[in-house]
């Protein structure tokens, strides 16, 4: 049988990993100095790198003409993307990043988006985080022509960080502990309408724990019905996995360092119900993270320290679809690698960026900030 441009890719991707080739040569892919806003010169083409199958990967930078910090962002497809951030603002591309189009809601300059979920090129829902009335979500339904307000904290106690879809029409948000216990916000309509789920199902906050609005990752779902919620800030950077679309909740420790407001879980992604990855550390950088990463193959209930964890803090992390075992961790400081399921990470850019998403089609995206959002090119 033929093999399709996917699985030929993908069984490249089998013959690296069975090789050894996490200590082979990978060599960075970057736009030329003075081709995109925020470009550093240590993102210009160099060697002794890694490979993944036959392919060199890197991030090529793409002219946004923002100088925003980018926490938020959607992955739709080869062609559209979205990107939230400070000053209110909100980008969208449907043409692989060669144009931004600036489609921010009227009025939100004040605002900071950190999280932003997109299902198609013309519908999107937007958190901005904060103390009370800060905390607010918007909606559009014609690319960011037009917005609407679909939810406003009322709660001074209330700080939203991160939200996730299940689909286009059943979502959540987390809000730090409100009276001891993290709260869920819920829609049933694509973010048009928001319900607070009862506390019940919940368990206990540790003093000073709350998620890291860092990276829109911080709630994240896989499937239908499954979520996990990252913490820190706390004695113990935990874990929270609902099965039930976040009615009920089971809690479990992480191997990621907290016992500090600046140290703990930033951020999770799952490739399915059950493999899911973790990374976070110390967001200060004069800060060490030696344990910067954590692995779990049993759908959140443990997680395990990498034999070898990125060198330092990352706060978004994505799986790459099509290659079952390999995901990308970003963070300030570099981009990181694995191609065996989070047991050893290897960096392969140095340049910064706060988030990271993939689509089913192959095109993965990071953001961060001055404006920063590229392409991962092989």
């Amino acid at each position: 049988m033929r093999l399709t441009r996917r699985t030929r890719l993908r069984s490249r991707l089998r013959r690296s990993a069975s090789a050894g080739l996490c200590a082979a040569a990978l060599a960075v892919v970057a736009t030329p100095p003075g081709t995109a806003a925020g470009a550093t010169a240590s993102e210009r083409p160099r060697t002794g790198r890694h490979l993944i199958g036959r392919h060199l990967i890197g991030w090529h930078l793409t002219a946004t003409g923002s100088d925003a910090r980018f926490r938020g962002l959607a992955a739709v497809s080869r062609g559209t993307a979205w990107a939230a951030g400070s000053k209110g603002t909100v980008l969208r591309t449907v043409d692989g990043g060669r144009d931004w189009r600036n489609v921010s809601p009227p009025g939100a300059g004040e605002l900071e988006f950190r999280d932003v979920e997109a299902f198609d090129a013309r519908r999107a829902v937007v958190l901005a985080i904060g103390e009370g009335e800060a905390s607010r979500v918007f909606r559009t339904e014609d690319g960011g022509a037009t917005w609407t307000e679909s939810f406003r904290n009322t709660d001074p106690r209330a700080f939203y960080d991160c939200m996730t879809f299940f689909d286009r029409w059943h979502g959540l948000a987390m809000s730090d502990p409100v009276d001891g216990k993290f709260r869920i916000l819920a829609t049933d309509d694509g973010g048009g309408s928001w319900t607070v789920l009862p506390s019940d199902g919940m368990p206990p906050a540790q003093a000073g724990e709350a998620g890291f609005a860092a990276s829109g990752q911080c709630l994240v779902s896989s499937g239908p019905r499954d979520v996990w919620l990252a913490t820190g800030g706390a004695a113990t950077a935990r874990v929270l996995h609902s099965l039930d679309r976040g009615r009920t909740w089971t809690v479990a420790d992480s191997t990621i360092p907290a016992g500090d407001p600046a140290k703990g879980v930033f951020a999770v992604a799952f490739r399915d119900r059950t493999h899911g990855l973790a990374v976070g550390g110390d967001y200060r950088a004069d800060q060490a993270s030696p344990r910067a990463a954590a692995v779990s193959r049993d759908g959140g209930r443990t997680w395990t320290q990498p034999q070898r964890p990125p060198t330092a803090y990352r706060s978004g992390v994505t799986w790459l679809p099509a290659f079952r075992a390999a995901a990308i961790a970003v963070g300030p400081t570099g981009s990181d690698l694995t191609v065996d399921a989070g047991r050893t990470w290897h960096t392969f850019g140095t340049g910064s960026f706060d988030t990271v998403d993939c689509t089913q089609d192959l095109a993965c995206w990071a953001s961060g900030e001055k404006g920063r959002i590229a392409r991962l090119s092989r």
